[in-house]
């Protein structure tokens, strides 16, 4: 990414962003005057300036902080201020052992002194550069002439680093920004506006550098955040079914990543329709990933013809196996809705009991009392399939319990089953249907609680008309 060169009189350091005005301009003329110094060797005039300075812009942010390492503790680097009319810090470390311990927080660059290279480096690179020298390949060795500057950002990788050098080592100086220093000085025309125009640019170039890697990094994630998501909500396989279907997932407030809510729907070859919906405890990739092989898991033995008790005696073998901890669990809902549509059968695992809607009547929840234990609890577990009659139109409504915990109100009051079943009731009576019922359902259900839910919601909608 290309970074222009800052202006000496208007660009600042990140710890010193601020507007740009006249004061400041009048500060950088000061500072560059012949013959300027701190505070005290100024006179009155810098004092003036901070006082106009923080009239204009608030407090006078604390200097600018460099830490000079290099084998000679007396190598001279020439003064410096900063944009405040601020003397610039000076730190010296004759190795990494030294520089370590000074390099603290508020450093803000790093000046890499260079020893002269000697000929028979200069031979050692020429050779590596053809493939047979010793010093030669990546990550060099005992010959690798910028072996100190690859230790230097391997100890400081988010500070900027310049490269102090001869003119006579041009073509080093041009490898060390290869490696990774932000920019190079020759030691030869090296003066006070120079190196400090260079710290600028190098710490403004390595801003942009850190930015531009965190807007990779985000993408990355978004794209994993994707592929998560087409794992644990996929598109619903019901080719030849009569029945509508509607879905909706909202992630929780706390993560960027999806949780552990999935859900699927089915339609095997004999006509029977399968839904299910299921949540792994906890948040996170672990949990999210562990969510999609449950349900390819489910899908596919789904299609190889189990249900009931024996698809999730399956599971939780499934579950058990490829957790990465034992207190790792699952709840779960499956549905296998006849090929007729009117009868359906219900298991459980410790997951809340769908809502069912018949033409003409007012929601109600289906008996949970039949259900098992949510899958990874108990090694011989059995969850028994309870029978349930649908009629000729009805609108199944199966969800995770993200929906039911949020607030009502100030208070700690959950909305609970019975509330979430009178606020379906209400939206339904006023002509909402599939996808718009949903997201209304999940729009009040989260103004009810005051902000957005502290869980996943994930919503899942069957509809026979």
């Amino acid at each position: 990414m290309p970074v222009p060169v800052p202006h000496p009189r208007t660009v600042v350091l990140p710890h010193q962003a601020g507007p740009v005005d006249d004061a400041c301009a009048l500060t950088a003329q000061v500072a560059g005057a012949p013959g300027a110094g701190d505070a005290t060797d100024r006179g009155t005039d810098a004092p003036e300036i901070e006082q106009r300075l923080s009239a204009d812009h608030g407090p006078v942010h604390q200097g600018l902080t460099l830490l000079l390492i290099g084998e000679d503790p007396n190598s001279h680097v020439p003064d410096m201020w900063d944009w405040a009319g601020r003397k610039v810090r000076l730190r010296t470390a004759r190795n990494l052992t030294e520089a370590e311990r000074l390099l603290t927080d508020d450093v803000h660059c790093i000046l890499l002194d260079l020893p002269p290279a000697e000929p028979a480096d200069r031979a050692d690179r020429a050779a590596g550069e053809r493939g047979s020298g010793p010093g030669g390949g990546p990550g060099g060795g005992p010959g690798d002439a910028l072996g100190m500057l690859r230790d230097v950002l391997r100890l400081a990788p988010s500070h900027a680093v310049l490269v102090l050098t001869y003119e006579t080592d041009a073509e080093r100086a041009a490898d060390a920004v290869r490696v990774g220093a932000q920019d190079y000085l020759f030691r030869d025309e090296l003066d006070g506006a120079v190196l400090s125009r260079a710290v600028r640019y190098a710490v403004e170039r390595k801003r942009a550098d850190l930015a531009q890697r965190q807007l990779t990094e985000s993408r990355m994630l978004a794209q994993e955040n994707a592929r998560l998501e087409r794992g644990l909500l996929p598109t619903p396989l019901l080719d030849g079914s009569d029945l509508r279907f509607a879905a909706c997932y909202r992630p929780g407030r706390s993560r960027a990543l999806l949780g552990g809510d999935f859900y699927d729907t089915v339609r095997t070859a004999d006509g029977t329709v399968h839904a299910m919906i299921g949540d792994v405890c906890g948040h996170g990739p672990d949990e999210a990933a562990l969510g999609v092989e449950l349900r390819i898991a489910w899908r596919a033995l789904t299609f190889a013809g189990l249900c009931g008790d024996e698809l999730l005696a399956t599971l939780q073998k499934v579950l058990e196996h490829e957790r990465a901890d034992d207190e790792i669990f699952a709840t779960l809902c499956t549905v296998d809705i006849s090929a007729d549509g009117r009868r359906a059968g219900l298991c459980l695992a410790g997951h809340p009991a769908p809502l069912l809607a018949r033409a003409g009547e007012r929601p109600q929840l289906l008996p949970y009392e039949c259900g098992g234990p949510a899958l990874g609890l108990l090694p011989e577990a059995r969850w028994p399939r309870r029978q349930v009659e649908l009629g000729g139109s009805w609108s199944l409504m199966m969800y995770t319990d993200g929906l039911i915990e949020g607030r009502i109100g100030e208070g700690n009051q959950r909305l609970g089953q019975e509330g979430m079943a009178e606020l379906v009731g209400r939206q339904m009576e006023s002509g909402l249907q599939g996808d718009a019922l949903l997201d209304a359902a999940v729009r009040e259900v989260r103004d009810l609680n005051g902000g957005e839910l502290t869980d996943d919601v994930a919503v899942l909608l069957l509809d026979r008309r």
